[in-house]
């Protein structure tokens, strides 16, 4: 009987777990000296928000992402300190290096939304990098598939 009830306030434990969000809020350093920072969900809202209507290599079909452009969410973290690329991170440890031109040449996002739906961990959020994969066919090379970072929460801009 103990163990029904130490099982059972277990899983009472894990559903409460379960229910609580994780953190919208991305660190960030600047390879300028400043250290680590954070820049918070209301920051990154604030900024004007973007459409992007393209197909992934992880979904079916063209789905309809809404968030902010990338080089707007940089511009307001370095303070237009010049930087070359952007080391992103992932709550799954996940790292890439994204080249600083790509959010120059192209109009990538950072997407908090999916199809009208909020992005959760569960579905790649909260925050997800977005290519406009069909509007420029070099987008379509599978060394741009790798530079879709979901669950991103760290950028360290270099």
């Amino acid at each position: 009987m103990r163990r029904l009830r130490i099982l059972t306030a277990g899983l009472a434990c894990l559903a409460m777990t379960a229910s609580i969000s994780v953190a919208q809020d991305i660190h960030y350093s600047v390879d300028n000296g400043t250290g680590s920072n954070t820049i918070y969900e209301d920051q990154i809202m604030a900024l004007p928000m973007h459409e992007v209507a393209t197909s992934t290599s992880v979904t079916e079909g063209v789905q309809q992402f809404e968030g902010v452009l990338m080089r707007d969410l940089l511009a307001l973290m370095a303070r237009h300190v010049p930087g070359e690329t952007v080391v992103v991170g992932a709550l799954n440890d996940y790292e890439v290096e994204i080249p600083m031109e790509d959010f120059i040449r192209f109009d990538v996002i950072l997407a908090h939304s999916m199809n009208g739906t909020r992005l959760t961990p569960r579905d790649k959020g909260p925050w997800w990098i977005i290519y406009p994969r069909d509007d420029h066919e070099e987008l379509q090379d599978i060394r741009y598939d790798t530079r879709w970072v979901w669950q991103l929460n760290r950028l360290d801009i270099r």
